[in-house]
């Protein structure tokens, strides 16, 4: 049986839906579930659940708990990968709080833009420094899946840093497909789509059903006023670039130029933008927080059911053999034609007894090449920063940025920067 280890397992919620996803398969309900956080305290709730989620489906697995990483590594099959560094204070709040100062608003902070830069700068070092672990410890042929954000840039620089092999896992290709089949009124099981680009910014190049483009019916939705208000920005890049985008409106407000803009402050109304929105997500998750843990430790049964996230498909494929489709996020090596080489694709991938095997793309239409470019080159940088520790690349992604550089000027781009890594101190490695 396979040995499954859980890197950030103190993000308790998600770890109980990979759990169960992966406990429901027959043929892994016998694995070895190793959990690993920093915060015991965060560890032995999601040790209880883990116990809990394997009652609730009838598996047997091992657990076990660790709050060194090696150890929890030790002989791994699978890591899975979902810290995060510096957390929500101070990480989070810093990188919302110091921009805001230079009059840089964001959303969500987590994908590009200064928060996604400065995360990035926190996240790579450590990730780098688990991919070392799994290199020395762990069994030959380890799979890493990351679930964490900035996933372009983590992606990218653990393939650059390391042989081990790694795909990036996202939900918002599924997720965002079972929205708009639910926009169109069309059931998710009769769609076929097709969707390439990179992370938060690929787009359903086919949407079909028996062959029949279903592309009339979402821009019905336009025409006829029923755009969801919590989608204004997504349905609007739709009837500009003619394709529908994957991540969130409230995520992709802030990947370009558009619709943040402090000389227009009408268009926050106008697209519903939600600035300051991840703050807010985190806050409500800490004040839930104990009432979470002890409804979890309670003796109440965990009811337990199957989630979209990729992580156990891929797991369950691999050692079964039972071939898949999922979309992961993976180098660019002959993917997608008009994308630069090894920057990080997320593109359909078959998976079988033979491993992870990406899809070849070709081009895709030239106007959404642009747009993904225009974040490509602040990942570019910020990957280059992290590897080198050259404090001149997170200057470069930050004048690259789209969103910061349509709002800041050059000197208040380079001192937001020093007063953002002054700030977060230790968490990020001393650059030169």
């Amino acid at each position: 049986m396979p040995k499954i280890t859980f890197i950030g397992a103190g993000s308790t919620v998600f770890a109980k839906n990979l759990m169960g996803d992966i406990l429901s398969f027959p043929e892994l309900a016998d694995s070895h579930i190793s959990l690993m956080d920093i915060d015991g305290d965060r560890l032995s709730t999601s040790a209880v659940v883990a116990h809990k989620v394997a009652a609730a489906v009838g598996a047997r697995p091992t657990i076990t708990t660790h709050t060194d990483r090696r150890e929890a590594l030790e002989g791994a099959d699978y890591a899975i990968n979902m810290i995060q560094v510096a957390g929500y204070k101070p990480g989070t709040v810093t990188d919302f709080e110091i921009p805001k100062k230079y009059g840089l608003r964001q959303t969500i902070a987590d994908t590009l833009g200064i928060g996604g830069i400065m995360r990035a700068l926190r996240t790579i070092p450590v990730m780098l420094s688990m991919v070392k672990d799994m290199e020395e410890v762990a069994a030959k042929g380890i799979t890493f899946l990351n679930y964490v954000n900035p996933m372009a840039m983590n992606t990218w620089a653990v393939s650059r840093a390391s042989k081990v092999p790694v795909v990036g896992l996202c939900h918002s290709v599924q997720g965002t497909a079972e929205q708009l089949a639910h926009d169109i009124g069309v059931p998710i099981g009769e769609i076929n789509y097709l969707c390439a680009g990179i992370n938060h910014m690929a787009f359903y190049t086919k949407f079909e059903r028996n062959g029949e483009d279903l592309y009339p019916l979402i821009r019905q939705v336009v025409a006829e006023g029923r755009v969801p208000n919590w989608n204004r920005v997504r349905y609007e890049m739709l009837t500009r670039l003619g394709y529908f985008v994957t991540e969130s409106s409230e995520h992709f407000a802030e990947y370009c130029p558009y619709f943040i803009k402090s000389g227009h402050p009408e268009l926050i109304d106008r697209f519903n933008v939600p600035l300051d929105e991840y703050i807010r997500r985190c806050e409500n998750q800490l004040a839930g927080w104990h009432k979470m843990k002890a409804e979890y430790e309670g003796e109440a049964p965990i009811e337990v059911h199957r989630s979209h996230e990729y992580g156990s498909l891929i797991i369950h494929s691999l050692e079964t053999g039972q071939p898949r489709v999922v979309y992961g996020n993976v180098p660019n090596r002959g993917l997608i034609d008009n994308l630069p080489q090894d920057c990080c694709v997320e593109v359909p991938v078959l998976v079988d007894k033979s491993g992870l095997q990406p899809t070849h793309i070709g081009a895709l239409p030239p106007q959404l090449a642009a747009l993904m470019q225009t974040n490509i080159n602040v990942q570019a940088l910020t990957v280059e920063a992290a590897l080198t520790g050259k404090k001149e690349h997170v200057y470069h992604a930050a004048m690259m940025d789209p969103h910061t550089a349509a709002e800041l000027t050059l000197d208040d781009i380079f001192a937001m920067v020093d007063e953002l890594i002054e700030a977060h101190g230790s968490y990020i490695p001393e650059l030169h």
